[in-house]
Parts: structure tokens; C-alpha cells; sequence
């Protein structure tokens, strides 16, 4: 009609409602959601009816949306104030279907639908947001809940440290709240909007972003800024502040509209003014404001990034492991990640004369005749041998599900006794147990019987862990000691006892394909070096001939205990991953020999496991996807990290 040069008329659908606060049309245009004062009506679009009137609210309806997989399903939120409710209602039949309790002290604002994962977010006055689940199994439990004010904290502070905050439009955004000048007044953030962000325009011509592109980004349009979250982290991506605009007249906005689609990499916003008869009309470069203020962790892969695998390749007589063990008694004469094809020579030693002589046999020829085979086997025994290595070649097929059934349940003893740690060797093929009853049990991988029985500590084993040739197994306990078993004996090898360590060793492994071991002891890590010596002198048999010395201690920021640790041991890496009982995780490059990152607040509690993709021997992977670690705290479920972004 405008084109024509006609005026545009509507068409009158609704009159006497009272206070509009929303409209929302159904996903077929068929109907409309009035949310006028306490009630919502449903209109027709076509004609002036009123379908349906749903009450039930105790203060004003701010906010509504259909279903799109769910055909007459309705979701709204309140401002009631005592109920705070978000309702599901079926406005076919007017009945209310499911009620929430009270979410917080404050109203209820914005509401959207997330269609991909079925969830739907609302937001408050006090800037929380909510993500219920819409599966009908999961009852609309809550699947997070996200304080927006301290995650702009955090972002700011991240952009700032980076350099990626000097400038124009930028400074007065990383001001955190220790950073307020005396006499400020700290204001509220209502959520205003909730809505998807095309995200893909940041990414348009750049590779390696499959990880990025795989998730949901969403605005939120406050009273003071817009923001913009990872759905998968529940992190800021991007913030735009309107404060930080001369052109912008309006400081505070009172609402607030997106396009849902990017044009040309451009986003239209329209704000109206809180104080005042005014209204804007923004227009946003969504790459240039993400890029802006985004650290280099939206390109993975760069050469800062930090990695698991080792990058720096090792040449042949390497002298040491890492920078700091020089003149340490332990050293690694040759080194080759490729051994394959390699003929190994006798070398020249040299001679150390004391007062009395002995002979080293340096002179003597190397002995070329190799261990004869044993051709005895009985035909059984073949038979078994056969199809072990059978067992042991069978690749894991990736297509298949993750095993999700109970096969089998075991009693460890007789009596009831935690089980403290658990651990599979790296061929599957048994399975180290440490027990609150200060034993160590090691199984066969069917479960059958107890392959070993280790015992020795006066308190429980708190960690296990297999060396990558599956001939030891290091175990700590809470008596404050370290020890190293023999898989074939019942005999400790090697034991550090309690003047070695002030605190108790939490986690104990070991590193750098058995060259070290890791453990943890108070807020500080320490790295050991060791030679395993096997042999027994009749005359002094209490006296171990393996020896063990501390290369370097690591100490963690900020913390008190180490709460978990995890290390690569199955190829070199130079990462070691620790988590305090500050909530932080902190990554440290023993190649450089110091931290080079710290998370804060990785979980609302303290870490208690890293599981890292530490490889297999039943499957192929790229090499990715060992940069790739999990975290997990009680009652904040788990969250899955990259190494490279460290997000």
C-alpha cells in the first residue's frame, strides 16, 4: 500500500483488553497471545473474536511464546511477585498443564524458545537468566542458571587484560565493580530481550570453527547494552553498551526489538527510551563488534594456542626432558618420538676409578644371541594365546553407542568399603580398584576373579594409576606415602614415606611416557624423577634399591588444596591440568616450566575430576581431538573444555 501510495490500515482484532504488555502471533498466523494485565487472550487474526481467556497469574503477564513441535501449547511469565510462575498452558481447552514455583524475588521479563534444544530461557529484572528443558521426560527441569552481571564481569576483565578493551567504544565497557570510582551508583540489568543471533556472519570466511559455528548464540537486550551468549558455555561472547555512543541520545532503554536475521552483517535494533518519548534505531556490525572485543581464541589453531601434543620434536641425543633439569642426576641420553628402523649401537662409556677397581665390562662384546623361543606350548595354551592377541587387536567401532547398560555388579570384600579410585590399564585388560579398606585390588577385565591384591598403606588409597607398559602401578593413600607396585609381585618396588610429603597426595601418575610421576600434595604439585630396581640382595633384603628424587615443585594460585590434577601419559605432552579448591583450573607447560593460564570460576564448586582424551588403543583419532578435557564438580554436572580457546 505504501509503494501504491495508500495509507496502511490494520485490522481491528481486540478492543478493551486493558494494559498491553506483549503480543505474539501463532507459529501458522492463525491466532494471537494478548497479554493484557493478569490474563492472556487469545484472538484470531482475521477477525475481532476472542478464542480463549487464560488467567491464573497474580500480577501482570509480561511475556509469551507458542510452541512450534507442541501444536496449542502457550508459555508464559509473570511478574507476580509471591509466585513468580512460569505456566504451560493448552489454550485449546484453557488448562493449565504445569505451574513453577517461585524462580526469584524479582519480576519476570523476557521469555524465548529455543526450538533446537527444546529449552526455554527467561530472564528477571535482576539480570539471572533460566533454561528449562521442554522434553517430555524431563519434566521442565532446570538445566542452568546464569547470573549475567558476573559474567559481564568476567568478560570485561578478559578483554581488558587482553588489550582488546583500549579504545573509543570500549573503555568505559571493562570498568568492573573494583574498578567503580567512589560515589557511583551500581545499577540493575533487566533483561528486556531475549532472541537468536546470527553468529555465522563472524565466521564467513574463516577455517577451523566447526566447534563455534555448532552451538546457539543468543542476544540480550538490557536497559544499558546489548549482549550476546554461548548457549554451549553460557559465556559472553560480544557487549555493546549504549553509554559508550555520543551519537546515541538514549542512555536507558525501556525496551527493545532485533531482527532475528543478519543483513549484509548488519543487525537492526530498535530501543526505546525509559525517561523519555524517544526511539532509536541501531545498526550493529555484528563481526566488527565481536572481533572488537573477542581475544584470539576464536582462531584455533594459531600458534599461541596451547596444545596437549608436544610440538617441538624432539632430535636425536636430546639431552633432557625439559629446561630446568639441567645438571640433574637423572637424564635422558636418546630420544625418538620415530624409533622405528633404528639399529641400536654399544657406545663408549666412561671409566670411574676409586680405590677399589671393578670391572665394568664395557670391553666385552655385546652378546648378539637373543632369547629362544619356546616351542613347548601345549595346544590349549596356543589357543588362549591366539585369541588374547585377538582380544587385544579388536578396534572399538565409533559408530556404535556409548554402553549404557549394567552388565555386571561385584562385592570387593565381604564387608561393605568404599571404593575410593578406579582405573582401567590402557589395554583394558585389568582394572586397579584403591579401597578405603588401605588395599589395592587389581581384576581381570571380565570381572571374574581378583588378578592382585596389594597391601601396605595405614590409610586409604586415594588414587591409581598404570604406567604405559602396564608392568607398575603407583598408588598414594592418606598415611601421607607413594607407592610403586610391581604388577607381577605383591611387593612394593619403591615407597616415599611421610617426610617426603607435609600434606596427604591426592592424585599420583605417571608422565611423559613413564619417564616421571605426577602427584599432587597441598596447593602445590611436584614432578619426581626414578629408576625402578627390581633386584633383591640377600643380606639386605629390607633395603629398596630403586630411587626416586624430586625434579621441581609447582605451586597453584590463589588455593589451598589441589582438588584434581591430569597429565598425559600415553605420548610426551609437556600439559599438566590442575584443579584448587578455589574453583580455578590452572594449566601449566612443564616445558616452560611455569603456569601459562588460569580459569577462574570454572564450576559453582570445587573440581574434583579432569578427564582428559588421553587416546586409545581401540580407536583413531585426529589429532584435535586430544586438545579436548572434561570437568566435573558436585551438583554442577559436567562441562566439556578446549584446550586451544580454553573455553
Amino acid at each position: 500500500k505504501i509503494a501504491a501510495g495508500l495509507t496502511p490500515r490494520g485490522i481491528v482484532i481486540g478492543t478493551l483488553l486493558g494494559m498491553v504488555l506483549h503480543v505474539r502471533f501463532s507459529p501458522d498466523d492463525q491466532q494471537v497471545a494478548v497479554c493484557a494485565g493478569n490474563r492472556i487472550y487469545m484472538l484470531s487474526a482475521k477477525s475481532e473474536a476472542i478464542l480463549a481467556e487464560l488467567d491464573g497469574h497474580l500480577a501482570p503477564v509480561t511475556a509469551a511464546e507458542f510452541c512450534t513441535w507442541e501444536k496449542s501449547m502457550l508459555i508464559s511469565v509473570s511478574e507476580d511477585r509471591t509466585f513468580k510462575a512460569r505456566k504451560v498452558w493448552d489454550y485449546s481447552t484453557s488448562q493449565l498443564i504445569y505451574q513453577s514455583g517461585v524462580l526469584t524475588a524479582f519480576p519476570l521479563l523476557s521469555l524465548l524458545i529455543d526450538e533446537e534444544n527444546k529449552q526455554i530461557i527467561t530472564g528477571c529484572a535482576e539480570g539471572q537468566l533460566w533454561i528449562f528443558s521442554l522434553i517430555s521426560d524431563h519434566n521442565y527441569r532446570c538445566v542452568a542458571h546464569i547470573n549475567l552481571k558476573k559474567e559481564q564481569e568476567k568478560f570485561c576483565n578478559k578483554v581488558w587484560k587482553s588489550g582488546k578493551g583500549i579504545g573509543q567504544n570500549t573503555s568505559k565497557l571493562c570498568k568492573t565493580n573494583n574498578m567503580r570510582p567512589e560515589g557511583s551508583v551500581e545499577t540493575s540489568l533487566p533483561i528486556l530481550l531475549i532472541e537468536h543471533c546470527d553468529f555465522l556472519v563472524c565466521f564467513h570466511n574463516e577455517e577451523n570453527t566447526s566447534s563455534a559455528l555448532n552451538t546457539s548464540y543468543f542476544w540480550i537486550g538490557s536497559s544499558t547494552g546489548l549482549l550476546i551468549i554461548n548457549l554451549a558455555n553460557f559465556e559472553l561472547e560480544a557487549s555493546l553498551a549504549y553509554k559508550d555512543y555520543s551519537d546515541l541520545s538514549i542512555r536507558f532503554a525501556g525496551s527493545c526489538a532485533l531482527t532475528r536475521k543478519a543483513v549484509n552483517g548488519k543487525v537492526l535494533c530498535l530501543i526505546t527510551s525509559m525517561f523519555e518519548d524517544m526511539t532509536a534505531v541501531l545498526e550493529v556490525n555484528l563481526a566488527a563488534l565481536v572481533r572488537t572485543q573477542q581475544n584470539d581464541f576464536l582462531l584455533c589453531g594459531n600458534e599461541n594456542s596451547l596444545s596437549v601434543i608436544a610440538r617441538v620434536v624432539m632430535q636425536r641425543n636430546t639431552s633432557y626432558f625439559f629446561p630446568f633439569l639441567n645438571n640433574h642426576f637423572f637424564r635422558v641420553v636418546e630420544l625418538n618420538y620415530f624409533a622405528i628402523g633404528v639399529k641400536s649401537t654399544v657406545k663408549d662409556q666412561p671409566l670411574v676409578f676409586h680405590n677399589k677397581i671393578k670391572s665394568s665390562g664395557y670391553t666385552a662384546a655385546p652378546q648378539m644371541t637373543m632369547f629362544s623361543p619356546n616351542n613347548n606350548l601345549k595346544k590349549n595354551e596356543v589357543s588362549k594365546w591366539k585369541t588374547s592377541c585377538k582380544c587385544k587387536s579388536k578396534e572399538y567401532p565409533l559408530e556404535s553407542s556409548p554402553p549404557i547398560k549394567q552388565e555386571k555388579v561385584i562385592s570387593v570384600t565381604c564387608k561393605p568399603t568404599p571404593i575410593c579410585c578406579i582405573q582401567y590399564s590402557g589395554d583394558g585388560d585389568m582394572l586397579a580398584c584403591g579401597l578405603a579398606d588401605k588395599t589395592v585390588l587389581i581384576f581381570n577385565s571380565n570381572l571374574t576373579d581378583t588378578y592382585k591384591v596389594f597391601s601396605g598403606p595405614d590409610g586409604a588409597v586415594n588414587s591409581v594409576g598404570w604406567s604405559h607398559d602396564k608392568k607398575w602401578l603407583v598408588s598414594a593413600s592418606e598415611d601421607r606415602t607413594l607407592r610403586v607396585w610391581s604388577v607381577c609381585n605383591n611387593e612394593p618396588v619403591l615407597i616415599l614415606g611421610k617426610e617426603k610429603f607435609h600434606k596427604t597426595v591426592r592424585f599420583a601418575q605417571f608422565y611423559f611416557i613413564d619417564a616421571f610421576i605426577l602427584l599432587c600434595c597441598g596447593a602445590e604439585f611436584h614432578l619426581l624423577s626414578f629408576h625402578l630396581d627390581t633386584t633383591k640382595d640377600d643380606l639386605k633384603r629390607y633395603k629398596q634399591r630403586s630411587v626416586c628424587k624430586l625434579v621441581q615443585k609447582f605451586p597453584m594460585a590463589s588455593t589451598m588444596e589441589i582438588t584434581s590434577l591430569s597429565a598425559v601419559n600415553d605420548f610426551y605432552s609437556y600439559i599438566v591440568l590442575t584443579a584448587g579448591s578455589n574453583r580455578a583450573l590452572e594449566v601449566f607447560d612443564l616445558n616452560a616450566g611455569c603456569s601459562t593460564a588460569v580459569i577462574p570460576e570454572v564450576h559453582t564448586r570445587s573440581v574434583h575430576q579432569i578427564c582428559q582424551n588421553k587416546g586409545s588403543s581401540f580407536s583413531t583419532q585426529q589429532p584435535e581431538a586430544y586438545n579436548l578435557f572434561m570437568t566435573t564438580a558436585a551438583g554442577d554436572g559436567i562441562k566439556l573444555w578446549d584446550l586451544r580457546t580454553l573455553r
